[in-house]
């Protein structure tokens, strides 16, 4: 008689330390730790320097069993001498990009399902003379996709919202909205959606003005940018509704995903929802790739007291897709 296979365990999930000088590093381990013993689930492997890791595996007190419950992956990107948790440091941020670009290249290898990421510092990224605005930018350079191809979603509670525009002033965003533009987001998302279990979602694209412009009562742009949009996303065999006002949209939350026109319209609902537990996803790269919606915390980093919900919660929800 044949023994019975095994099945197969799950690609592992990455997780990228981030910023190794803000608490990254230290809920990057937590989170580690916390999915590791998740019965059947994909193994976590921690991408960033080593001796990065082995500090806050001591500042953390991990037993010999916590610490078999993840692997490493070692990136040499900052050397013990430079690396100063609690300070805002160009070295810290070249090592950021390091760790991404290092995690990327192991997802297109087939090493990795998914991958999820501490929390970064653009001021520390850009310090090291490095352009970047948030990981939507450097995924779509790493991956050769079109910058306007990739979107920023944000995920809290079941509530997913795609940003067709982000970091820019209103009316410069409101000026280059466009059903083009609002198309690719959504998408984008929907691609996103999918990959992470939802087979045919639905979608809402949100008004840019109050109640969606009243048909033309409060301005032309929700006629001219999101009325057009819903048809060409129809007409592309996705189930969307809208331009609705995005008051009523979310408050009745009927959608899968919604589409918001500018950065606050998406980033207040899911922060009110959730002020420290969102998940920020890339939507429209070829690479499953998703990190927290908080900042990096220097004043606390190195200290042992971070909170990790914000990202375990998001590499449980990668590693239930990659299931």
């Amino acid at each position: 008689m044949t023994a019975a296979a095994t099945p197969a365990r799950p690609r592992a999930i990455g997780i990228v330390l981030g910023d190794p000088n803000g608490i990254g590093p230290e809920i990057a381990m937590r989170a580690a730790c916390a999915v590791g013993a998740d019965p059947g689930g994909p193994r976590p492997v921690l991408i960033g320097d080593a001796h990065i890791v082995e500090s806050h595996a001591a500042l953390l007190g991990l037993s010999d069993e916590a610490r078999a419950r993840f692997d490493v992956h070692d990136v040499p990107a900052l050397p013990p001498a430079d690396w100063r948790p609690g300070s805002v440091d160009a070295r810290a941020g070249a090592a950021t990009v390091a760790y991404v670009g290092a995690a990327v290249r192991l997802c297109q290898e087939g090493g990795l399902a998914a991958i999820a990421a501490g929390p970064h510092s653009e001021t520390a990224v850009n310090a090291a003379g490095i352009p970047f605005s948030g990981y939507s930018g450097l995924i779509a350079d790493l991956t050769s996709t079109p910058r306007d191809r990739t979107f920023l979603m944000l995920e809290a509670c079941g509530l997913r919202i795609v940003h067709a525009t982000l970091h820019e002033r209103l009316a410069d965003a409101v000026a280059r909205l466009a059903p083009e533009l609002v198309v690719a987001a959504a998408r984008a998302a929907h691609a996103t959606v999918r990959g992470l279990g939802i087979d045919d979602p639905r979608a809402c694209v949100l008004g840019i003005n109050p109640h969606a412009g009243e048909n033309g009562l409060f301005g032309d742009d929700d006629e001219r940018v999101g009325r057009p949009a819903v048809a060409l996303l129809r007409q592309g065999g996705m189930k969307a509704d809208g331009p609705v006002g995005a008051d009523l949209a979310l408050a009745e939350r009927r959608h899968d995903f919604y589409i918001a026109m500018f950065h606050d319209q998406g980033h207040i609902a899911v922060k009110m929802l959730s002020p420290k537990g969102a998940t920020a996803l890339v939507a429209g790269a070829p690479v499953l790739f998703a990190s927290v919606g908080h900042g990096a915390a220097f004043d606390i980093a190195g200290q042992g007291k971070a909170d990790a919900s914000a990202l375990t919660a998001t590499v449980r929800m990668l590693a239930e897709a990659a299931t």
